[in-house]
């Protein structure tokens, strides 16, 4: 199905999925190579709320490295490792690339791994990371990547879960200026759980070698060496690909599943579609592969099209300075760079005038692209203004797999909105909804949701847990998919997400978004970053609390700021907000995918218990604030 670029590309394309949702995706499919070319796009009757290409078979290696060597590109650079925190630069083409996955599948298959086995990859930002994952698709294999350094109960609780096979892992991670000894924390992990990987494979790392448990752990580069290649084993268009754990509100992480067949198609298609990009590209998602943001835009997508693809290792901020990410655009020639709104206010702090971005040759630069959370209007308005280029803020998430809303460089550009995340990508109904699950006016604030079927590549399922999948996501509202984000439709189709409903307060029986007051409090020209979260109150039920952290070099005092920032809100909001106290703090908690800890502060500022996320960035922080909070 060919749609026109152009202003009027994306109504196209959304009214062509619209009118023929099977044909739409059926032309999509046509995009990636199959073992066996499925004859039935779209299955009601089969799975949770239906499965995608249910009679299709695919490897997804094949597609992301095979077929290009195939194709005579193999001298193409696919992966451009750069670490700052090690110095080091390396590229790999994709016939390297190739050699290498197929070596370490024979490694692996050699210790046991098999079509639909599981294997828990635990590794820094290095090349062996996205490596491990191709293996495991190669094979058929399930892949479960948990952040390195995730604490050792937390791994412990994934291996319990996804009972691998094997491990891959790494000696160690370098953070900006401190050594996170790896091993440990593994063997740690595997102590604490009832299930026991048969092998572990570690990578030794310069910086800090690992004692190997004779019998379980072999050195990484020495059973890849020792690999006889394996060929690619074809696999169910809805056979698991991986499993992504994220945190359960009962306290056992979730397993989001992602299948084989719906996840190539629809990653194929948002590389042309939504990003812009085509075949020789260079492309640079600063995340890591312990994120979903990792899994769909360092390793696979761009694999699918052909891209190459930057693995970094290193901070926005401190590897050496607010300049780092202006330094890899310029250096690797990106085109577009993706990234979350938490990096840019970072650099918006350290650097607001930009002058460090003044440096380099942005020239290759063509869009920036921003996700995860929120971005506040001044933050978007402000990397705009320096860059001179489109800022695209899309919507998504880890159930999901890519982008619910955006803006469409392929499809043709129409306006930004600051503070929206655009408009639905094809595939996508979404509306905000009331409690009785109706949609409400344009406008209006509700619980954002996507009427099923989900889009090929979102979760089908939670790993071993359909009922509970179900209650987490399908009952609140049948025939729907709660995304529990609270936000708005527009009259014009922009999705705007102001907060997770958890940071929906209420205010004397108002219903309030503390999204809404945080863009309020970013737009003060000392404001680097902020929060809101609403705290208990005796008269009002809650009251807001704002926190706020300061651009480098302000030097008013944090009163003058604070009582300007409460006339702010009063001024752009109302009374009705109740907002009467702002605090300036050296820093906020996040996780260290750079989401900003609200919920644990509210529970803090409350009096409650509460238990440190284990995907905190840094667990000190919450103890500076609880003093603070507590006080509220």
């Amino acid at each position: 199905m060919d749609i026109e670029r152009g202003s009027g590309g994306y109504d196209a394309a959304y009214a062509a999925w619209q009118r023929d949702p099977d044909g739409f995706w059926a032309a999509a499919a046509r995009g990636i190579d199959w073992a066996k070319p499925p004859a039935t796009v779209f299955a009601g009757d089969q799975g949770v709320y239906g499965r995608w290409f249910p009679d299709g078979a695919l490897n997804t290696c094949h597609n992301a490295l095979d077929r290009h060597v195939a194709t005579g590109r193999g001298d193409q650079v696919a992966f451009i490792w750069d670490s700052p925190v090690t110095g080091r630069t390396l590229r790999i083409t994709y016939a390297a690339l190739l050699a290498r996955v197929e070596k370490l599948a024979g490694a692996m298959a050699a210790r046991g791994v098999a079509k639909g086995d599981r294997v828990v990859i635990y590794m820094p930002m290095v090349p062996e990371a996205a490596i491990g994952m191709l293996a495991c698709a190669r094979l058929g294999a399930v892949h479960s990547v948990v952040f390195g350094g995730f604490a050792a109960a937390e791994l412990a609780a994934r291996i319990a879960d996804a009972q691998p096979k094997l491990v891959l892992s790494a000696s160690c991670g370098i953070e900006p200026g401190r050594i996170v000894a790896y091993k440990p924390l593994l063997d740690a992990a595997i102590a604490l759980s009832p299930h026991k990987p048969d092998a572990c494979l570690i990578l030794q790392r310069e910086a800090l070698a690992a004692e190997l448990l004779p019998g379980r752990d072999t050195d990484w580069l020495q059973a890849e060496a020792a690999g006889v290649p394996h060929p690619c084993v074809p696999v169910a268009a809805t056979d698991p690909l991986y499993i992504l754990y994220t945190s359960g509100t009962t306290g056992k992480p979730k397993g989001i599943l992602r299948d084989n067949g719906g996840h190539a198609v629809a990653l194929h298609n948002s590389i042309g579609m939504l990003y812009g990009l085509k075949t020789g590209d260079v492309m640079w998602t600063a995340s890591d592969v312990g994120w979903v943001v990792g899994h769909s835009y360092i390793v696979y997508a761009p694999l699918f099209a052909g891209l190459t693809s930057v693995i970094y290792e290193g901070k926005p901020v401190g590897t050496p300075d607010a300049g780092a990410f202006w330094r890899v655009c310029a250096e690797h020639d990106v085109k577009a760079l993706f990234t979350a709104p938490t990096a840019i206010r970072a650099i918006k702090k350290e650097d607001p005038e930009g002058r460090l971005m003044q440096r380099h040759d942005l020239g290759r630069l063509e869009a920036l692209f921003l996700a995860g959370e929120r971005c506040d209007p001044p933050t978007a308005l402000w990397i705009e203004a320096l860059l001179k280029k489109p800022v695209i803020d899309h919507w998504w998430q880890t159930e999901t797999g890519w982008s619910i809303t955006g803006n469409f460089r392929g499809l043709g550009l129409f306006p930004m909105r600051a503070g929206s995340g655009g408009k639905p990508a094809p595939g996508y109904h979404v509306a905000a909804l009331d409690e009785a699950g109706q949609p409400v006016a344009r406008g209006q604030i509700g619980t954002l949701a996507i009427r099923l079927p989900l889009p090929p590549a979102a979760l089908p399922t939670l790993f071993n847990a359909d009922d509970r999948f179900r209650s987490a996501y399908l009952e609140r509202f049948p025939g729907w998919y709660d995304t529990s984000d609270a936000g708005m439709v527009d009259p014009e189709g922009y999705v705007s997400v102001m907060s997770r409903t958890d940071d929906i307060i209420n205010v004397a029986g108002h219903r309030l978004s503390t999204g809404a007051m945080e863009e309020v409090l970013a737009a003060h020209p000392d404001v680097a970053e902020c929060a809101v979260v609403g705290v208990k109150d005796a008269l009002k039920g809650q009251a807001p609390l704002g926190l706020v952290v300061l651009k480098a070099g302000v030097a008013r005092p944090d009163a003058e700021i604070a009582r300007e920032l409460v006339a702010m809100v009063r001024d752009r909001i109302g009374p009705v907000a109740a907002f009467k106290e702002a605090r300036v703090v050296q820093r906020l908690p996040k996780t260290r995918s750079g989401k900003i800890l609200r919920g644990t502060m509210r529970r803090i500022a409350d009096g409650e218990d509460y238990v440190v996320p284990p995907t905190i960035d840094d667990p000190a922080i919450l103890g500076e604030l609880e003093g603070l909070l507590r006080r509220a």
